[in-house]
Formats: C-alpha cells, structure tokens, sequence
C-alpha cells in the first residue's frame, strides 16, 4: 500500500497543477439606488448592471447553448447583494411539486446560485429559487464530488420574490452580504449557475460542465469581479432560543412524562471568516423522523446528520477517513449512548462550543466540546465529545488535514468500567483533485488509543479516481486494524483489509430516444488480516444502464457474492431462530433489473427486482416508490419493499415488508404538514410521524409534532408522544 499511495500521491499532486477551463466573468456594479423587492426587473438599477452571459447546456447535450436561455445580473449597495434572474422557457405548465422551503433541484424547474466567496474550490454557498418564488440554500463542501458533500440543512436569512409571464419567469433576490463568509477587501469571487427546465427536458449551466461531471463541482466556476471591494464581513449574533412542550407514554413501562425545556443556540461571527455556535440544553427531539430501512447485513447502517448545530463547515469534523468504511468523526454519536442492557438510548446534550471557519485564505479550523449528561437509572456517565480539526490548503484545489478526538467518561460511578474512561484519535488525510476534475484521490492514516491498548489501532486508507466523458474508474483501498476504535465515529467494520474498484465505459450516442448508456464491472473484497488475511467475503457486480432524454432510467445487473460466515448469523433478525452456522463459506448469485420514470411527471415511478441465492437458499426482492404530485399543495408517496427469504430447515425463512406512505401538504409558502407513517415487520414496529409546521417569522417556526408507535407482530402500543415546539430566530 506504501508504494501505491507514494506514486498516487506524486501523480494527484501533477495533475492538480493543470488547468483545462476557459476563463468566463462579469462584474457586479455598485448602485447607491433603492431596489424595490418585487420579483420585477423594472428598477432604474438593473439598467446598468451587468448581464452574465449566456447559459451552455448540460442535458440532454453538453456542447451547445441552452435552447432556453438565463440571463443573470447582479448589483451591491455594501450591504447586500442583489441577483436579477430572467428565465426563458417554453411556456408557463411549470413543474413545483411543493411549496416547502429547501426542495432538492431534481424533478422540478428551479434555478440555483453556487458562491465561492474564497475562491478555493472546495466550499460554497448555494441559493435556488423555483418559478413560484419557494426559496433553498445549501452548503457545498468537499469540492463537490458528489451528494455528501451537499447540505440543505443550513439555514439563513435572505429574500427573493418571482414573476411569471407567458414565456418565461423573472426573479428578484436580496442576499445580505451577512449571510457569506469572505476576505474583507475581497474583489472576486467564484461563480456558478444551473438550472432545471421541466417543460424541454433541458438542464444548463452558467459556466460549462462536462455531462460525466456532478453539476455541483466546484472545478467549473467563473469569476465575478466586484466593482468596489467588499468591507468587512459583519455578521450579527444570531439568537435562537426554543420551547418545548412534550407529553409521551411509554407503553412498555406504562410511564407517563409531561415535560418542558428551554434551551437555545447562539451563533457569532468572529472576524470574516469564523463562526461560533454555542448550544445550551438542546433539544435535538424528532420534528423529523429518519427513514426506517430493511438491513439484511451482519453490520451498522448510518443516517445523515440533520441538527442545525452541528451542520456549518460540517466537512472540518465529518469528513476525515472513508464514509464507507471508517468514518473517524460522525456526529450522529454525540447525544447517544449504551445502556446498561446494551442498548442505545437517547443521551441528553448539557452544551457545547462549535468553532469553525476560515483562519486565512489557506486554513481552516474546527473546534468542538460537547458535555453530555449522566444518566444513572440506564448506568449511562456524563462524557466530553471534543474534536479539534486543522485543514491547509495545498495546489489549487487540494488540502492536508488533521484532526484530535476525545471522548472522556466524568465521574466515578460503579457503573463506569476502565475501559470505558476515554477514547482518543489522532489522523492526518490528505484530500487531492485535478483542477479540471478528472482524477481525484483520498489518504489517510489515524491512530485510536483507550486505556490499556495504545500498540497497533490503525485505520489507513488510499483512493484514486478517474472520470472522463467515456471512463470512469477508481480504486479504493483501507485497512482497518481490529482494535481499532472511534466512540464519536461510523466504523462498521473492524479487522478489515478492503479493496473496492470500478471500471465504467460509457458511450453517447448522436442521435435517438438515448442520451447515454454504459457497462460498469464493480468488486468489495474483504479480508482479515488478524486471520493472515483469510478472505472474508467479496462482491463481483457487472451492470448495464440506459439513460434517455426524457430522464427516464433503467439497467440490469448480476452479482456474484462470497461470504465467510466466522461467527452464526440469522438474515431474517428472527427472535430465537436457528442461524447459520459459523466458520462455513456462502456463494450465491443474483440478477437485478431496475427502472426510474422521469420525477417530473405527474406520477412517477421507481423500482427494483432480483431473484436469486442467498447464503444456503434463495431471496426474491421487490421494491420502489410511487409519487403522485398534485402541485403545488399536494405530493403522496409510497415506498413499498418486499423481501422474501426462503432458507432451508431448520433455518429461519421469511416475508419482510417495509410500506412507507407519505402524505405532504403545503398550504402556502409558510404552512406545512406532513405524515409519515412506517411499517417494518423486521423491526416490529409501526410508526406514525404527523407534524405541523407554521413558518411565522423568517426561520422562526412553530411545530405540532404527533409520534405513534406500535408493535406488529403483536398488535399492541409501544410509544406515544405529542410534542409543541416553538423556535424564534433573532439577529442582534
């Protein structure tokens, strides 16, 4: 591996040297003139702005205009920053599922602004607006490789109002220069845009983007030139205190609680390019309820972080390692802990301190200290959550980081063994990328240490990446040591030597219904070096996929899997069932078809079927989602998945089901509600999330949050809650 990182490493570092885009710009004019907010481009201003030049299309083409254009302008008063947007399009049968605020781009027309306010290429703010002036932003970070490093958590405050004409729409926006981070006295900034078009089936770009590149990378940016320099970053102290009334029941203790807490957070800029978050008894209860999924693995399955607190420059914290398969810092563990049955509960959260931002146009800090409280009844101790990152840049679009864990058990209670009294990590990753994007790579090596066992505890890893328009391929390699550990990290695995590769050859047609399509050979090998590397289990998939011009989907895949079993293991999760036997090898083969309708039609559809072995017998699954959109007030969906595990006796078989009806209403720009309700027969549970949320102020909301819970194999209660909670956003 030494070898293979060294050469990898000298061979990012030479392509991160070479640029490949053609320079675009415009200049963003002062005005001393009032703009009034009215989603009409009728201000004298506007008359002397700018126009950002024409938009290159991205689908179904890459290499000509956009058929319908966007023209963009942007004026400054040093306060705020103000976008004029006219959008041209066929007609005015617009797609807008929803009217709730944070909507993601995919399957419905919008417009979205990427800033890079230190021109680094790695972070960015974003703003989108649909036709009927329903507002988004996000953070952008790691570059924009894909989806994980996109954010639609972050909130802030801005304005933007639309109008609708026959053949296109125009929009107005008011971005106060308070909510960016940036040098002071800075000149230019990176830019972006793109846009959905549901009516032509068209996607385009400000700033041309290669089709076999994500439309949210940060390697395709032009230039906005500030006519005036910017002044100082002032951001004011964001208050946001809360109240919360919540009365539930436990059915299986038969306790009643009626309870209410007060808490808030506070958020404070320190110099241009620094944000400090403070929390004080937060209440991190479900206003949103995460998906239940079916996991048929012998291993943990992570869900995203959705907690404002923990959400600005979340990268410095939650990027370090592999998201697949050693995550050294995931802040989903902070708030929860094991309980004395071995459980994991809900642990409350005393405070905490949240330091982050720019220290200078190359580095980045991050700090954290989080107090969690003891709980005695389930023999949980108060602990400190502290992580201390660093991150330089380095070439134009890489960086070096390094970060410190600590997790330390407070007190002395009984209940507290040794082992239990800290766990530190200690790592350094190395994050590089061409500046055109093609090749991409990831090195890391971390260090864990806890009482008594400080020899060995590595987690190393190495990946390489290649994307062209017609190959794709990367190379991904980790090693994990078996004592290994992180308390505050996502580390399914331990005693691990991975590798996982891809090669993809994709191929673009001139003419016809088909916009793309392509064979991609896919492989996970395990191995276990405390076994002298014995072979734990691999995964060999061959895959064809189709993508038309319409954005319909659709493929097929064959997979051949090898699983040592070391230890038994039931599939099904069946109380008291025979497993399989351990020390014993599993091959088994399966076939896969999928398919995706475009998401912008009235109803649409998604789905995925395969039959084929599984360990000693056989597995049929089925599964999709159905979305009927009745815009903008209405949008129902249900998620239905079925597997059916049929195993030989005296082996457990089984017909799990996971059904997921959705319900979404949006009443008008700032009324919602929405239910949930999920019904897992592997889980037994039947859970109902029903919530209400009134947007009065802006990012000041009231919420009436109902969670039912029931058991399903033995129809009965388990949990029931109501919850009222009031937050208010005040800038000081």
């Amino acid at each position: 591996m030494t070898k293979f990182t060294c050469t990898a490493v000298l061979l990012l570092s030479c392509f991160a040297l070479i640029s490949q885009n053609p320079e675009k710009s415009f200049t963003v004019k002062h005005t001393s003139e009032k703009i009034q907010l009215d989603g009409i481009l009728d201000d004298p201003a506007w008359s002397f702005s700018q126009s950002a030049g024409e938009f290159q299309q991205y689908f179904p083409s890459d290499k000509v205009p956009a058929q319908y254009q966007t023209d963009i302008r942007m004026l400054t008063d040093g306060t705020t920053l103000f976008i004029g947007i006219t959008a041209y399009s066929p007609g005015m049968d617009y797609v807008i599922p929803s009217l709730e605020r944070d909507f993601r781009a995919g399957g419905n027309d919008n417009i979205s602004l990427v800033f890079d306010t230190f021109n680094d290429g790695t972070n960015a703010f974003l703003f989108g607006i649909n036709p009927y002036g329903v507002r988004r932003e996000a953070l952008i970070a790691g570059g924009g490789q894909d989806l994980s490093g996109f954010t639609t958590s972050w909130d802030v405050k801005w304005k933007a109002e639309t109008k609708i004409y026959d053949n296109y729409y125009t929009a107005e926006i008011a971005i106060p220069l308070t909510s960016f981070k940036f040098a002071e006295g800075e000149t230019k900034w990176r830019f972006q845009s793109y846009r959905f078009d549901m009516q032509s089936n068209e996607r385009s770009n400000w700033f041309l983007i290669p089709q076999n590149q994500s439309v949210i990378n940060l390697a395709f940016m032009g230039d906005m030139h500030f006519e005036r320099p910017l002044g100082k970053s002032r951001t004011p102290v964001a208050l946001i205190p809360y109240i919360n009334a919540i009365s539930d029941k436990d059915f299986t203790t038969d306790e009643r609680n009626t309870k209410l807490k007060v808490g808030g957070d506070a958020k404070i800029s320190i110099g241009n390019g620094m944000n400090l978050d403070v929390t004080i008894n937060p209440d991190f209860s479900n206003v949103e309820v995460d998906a239940i999924i079916t996991n048929l693995t012998r291993f943990e399955v992570s869900l995203p972080e959705r907690r404002q607190f923990f959400i600005d420059n979340n990268d410095l914290f939650g990027s370090f390692g592999s998201i697949r398969h050693s995550n050294a810092f995931f802040s989903g563990r902070i708030g929860i802990a094991t309980d004395r049955l071995g459980n994991s509960v809900q642990n409350d959260i005393l405070g905490g301190v949240r330091l982050s931002g720019k220290l200078n146009k190359n580095l980045r800090l991050g700090f954290l200290d989080i107090q969690t409280a003891k709980n005695e009844d389930q023999e949980v101790a108060s602990n400190n959550n502290l992580m201390f990152a660093l991150q330089q840049k380095v070439f134009s679009r890489s960086n070096i980081g390094m970060f410190f864990i600590n997790r330390q058990a407070f007190g002395n209670e009984p209940y507290l063994t040794p082992e239990e009294e800290y766990n530190r990590v200690l790592g350094i990753d190395y994050n590089l990328a061409s500046e055109d994007n093609t090749w991409n790579g990831k090195y890391y090596l971390h260090k864990s240490y806890q009482p008594g066992d400080n020899e060995g505890n590595l987690s190393a890893g190495a990946l390489l990446s290649y994307n062209s328009r017609y190959w794709n391929s990367f190379l991904d390699l980790a090693y994990i040591d078996n004592d290994f550990q992180s308390d505050l990290g996502f580390i399914p695995r331990t005693d691990i030597a991975k590798a996982v590769g891809s090669v993809e050859r994709l191929f673009w047609p001139r003419k016809g219904a088909i916009n793309n399509h392509g064979l991609q050979v896919f492989g996970i090998f395990n191995w276990r070096p405390s076994l002298d590397y014995q072979l734990a289990d691999y995964d060999i998939r061959g895959q064809y996929n189709f993508v038309l011009k319409d954005f319909t989907e659709f493929g097929a895949e064959y997979s051949s899997s090898y699983i040592y079993l070391f230890d038994p293991f039931d599939p099904t999760g069946t109380d008291g069932a025979v497993q399989l036997p351990g020390n014993q090898e599993y091959r088994f083969g399966t076939f896969t078809l999928g398919y995706q309708s475009n998401r912008a039609n009235v109803f649409a559809f998604e789905g995925e079927t395969s039959i084929g072995n599984f360990f000693n017998g056989q597995r049929f699954s089925i599964g999709g989602e159905a979305t009927l959109r009745l815009q903008p007030k209405v949008r129902i969906s249900l998620n239905v998945n079925y597997d059916k595990i049929s195993l030989p006796d005296p082996y457990p078989s089984a017909d799990l089901w996971l059904v997921s009806p959705r319900f979404g209403f949006t009443f008008s720009k700032s009324v919602f509600w929405t239910t949930l309700l999920q019904y897992s027969n592997q889980r037994d549970n039947l859970g109902i999330n029903s919530r209400l949320q009134w947007r009065f102020a802006p990012l000041s909301d009231l919420f009436i949050v109902y969670n039912d819970n029931y058991s399903v194999n033995i129809f009965e209660p388990k949990y029931r809650s109501i919850n009222l909670k009031l937050t208010y956003w005040l800038n000081i």
